[in-house]
């Protein structure tokens, strides 16, 4: 297998991993609750401190791998990642549990946005958008089988495996990544302590506040205050940067257009994902009746989507640029949405849910691969390391966002004490979402094609993988 290959499948794999570690608790939580026991109220916090960390640490981490060398930070992470499991799998409390969780979302964050790194440096930029189709159908898949993965692993075996299982492949894609992918550097530049600490502070403080919004009430004083507080921290680490002399996070990617509609699609259109995947799981166990298994098993038609059409998606990317296929992806994927709802408000069979599963696939399937590879290309590459970063950066916090909102507009309209009254949340949550998906579209729009010349980063690719191209 060529060493590019071999690099499409180990950052992938290990994308997945983490990706599924985003959701995978949610069917398990009920069990999680029963053997650990704590409040009720904290049992969110096993996915929030997961998320919290994930989204503060992604750009210092891709910072640090340019420095220090992407292989070696790429390999750190991975082994936080799988430690951090492995103790989250012997916790014997839940506030111990929800610690070790925040531990492995560090692991997550320098994971992403190395592998995204690692990844699209192997490749020229002509070939980014069929590269990153790949791995962002892997991310479509790591995010839709979550809970039907922590609903087998729970009712098969127990909630503890689903943190056992991450330790061996862990630990097996350390050893792979260490002898397949050689190591390479970004921009020989000064460490920024002040960015670091700013940058991580900021993201820390925002997602803080988001995720509290839905229980303590968007005007409360911790959640006005902690978002202050992101404000602030944000305003500082942007005049910082805007006069640094070897900046974390050149504020230079920000002028191109291209660049910032990339990001903020990206942040769409993870926020409709997360959104839609949250309250849908919730649906389908207490409106419908459905246990873990049966829940996440709802979500097949949604979740084998990605691999068949993302990658198709990400070569037509390459071709005829991301707008024309991301906007009408986010159409789609939103247009399904509301095909599900009107499915879920008649009381329909399973049968009548598939059709709109597999419209939204097919749109957010489009959708996944255009922003990354959009964003990407339009970054010098000298900056692929930090574009990379950002890129991971907005897609954390628009996770985190779309369960914040879709659950303050449940709260408003329903709860989870009968099948009606959470179906009568559940109905406006997905219009919301929905609604999210389409502003994503709005701002896929804005993306048109980079003119930077197609070119491989810094980094050059093994001896034997040169022979093998130019044999080819």
């Amino acid at each position: 297998m060529s060493y590019r290959r071999l690099t499409v499948l180990l950052t992938a794999g290990a994308y997945l991993l983490i990706t599924l570690d985003a959701l995978v608790v949610v069917t398990a939580l009920p069990s999680i609750h029963a053997d650990l026991g704590g409040g009720a109220g904290n049992l969110p916090w096993i996915i929030n401190a997961y998320a919290l960390t994930f989204a503060a640490g992604i750009i210092t981490a891709a910072a640090l791998g340019d420095r220090l060398g992407r292989r070696r930070t790429y390999v750190g992470g991975l082994l936080l990642f799988s430690l951090a499991s492995a103790a989250c799998a012997l916790a014997p409390s839940l506030g111990v549990l929800i610690g070790f969780r925040a531990i492995q979302g560090l692991g997550a964050a320098i994971v992403m946005p190395l592998g995204l790194t690692l990844l699209t440096s192997s490749f020229p930029a002509d070939r980014r958008g069929a590269v990153v189709g790949i791995w962002g159908g892997v991310a479509g898949l790591g995010v839709a089988s979550g809970p039907l993965v922590g609903g087998a692993v729970t009712e098969g075996l127990d909630w503890h495996w689903i943190f056992w299982v991450n330790v061996p492949l862990g630990i097996a894609a350390v050893l792979a990544v260490l002898r397949v992918l050689p190591e390479t550097y970004g921009p020989r530049t000064r460490l920024d302590p002040l960015g670091m600490v700013t940058a991580s502070g900021a993201m820390a403080s925002l997602v803080w506040g988001v995720l509290r919004a839905p229980d303590a009430g968007w005007g409360s004083t911790e959640v006005l205050g902690a978002l202050a507080l992101a404000a602030v921290l944000l305003a500082v680490f942007v005049f910082w940067e805007s006069v640094a002399r070897a900046p974390m996070v050149p504020l230079s990617l920000f002028r191109s257009r291209v660049f910032s509609a990339a990001a903020g699609t990206q942040f769409l259109m993870a926020a409709s994902i997360f959104a839609t995947a949250y309250v849908t799981s919730q649906y389908f166990q207490i409106s419908r009746g459905d246990s873990p298994l049966g829940a996440g098993l709802r979500f097949l038609p949604w979740t084998m989507t990605p691999l068949l059409v993302a990658p198709v998606a990400g070569k037509l990317v390459d071709r005829v640029g991301a707008r024309v296929i991301a906007a009408p992806g986010l159409v789609l994927q939103a247009a399904g949405f509301l095909w599900i709802l009107h499915a879920a408000h008649t009381h329909a069979s399973y049968a009548e849910f598939v059709a709109p599963f597999v419209l939204a696939g097919v749109g957010i399937s489009m959708a996944l691969p255009a922003p990354s590879a959009a964003g990407l290309n339009a970054a010098p590459p000298a900056l692929l390391g930090r574009a990379a970063g950002v890129m991971n950066t907005v897609q954390q916090i628009g996770q985190a966002t779309g369960v914040a909102v879709v659950t303050v507009v449940f709260d408003a309209h329903g709860s989870l004490n009968s099948p009606a009254e959470m179906l009568s949340g559940y109905e406006p949550a997905l219009v919301t979402a929905a609604t999210i998906s389409v502003l994503g579209a709005i701002a896929a729009l804005g993306i048109g094609r980079s003119q930077r010349s197609p070119q491989v980063d810094d980094a050059p690719a093994p001896v034997e993988e040169i022979a093998e191209e130019a044999a080819a």
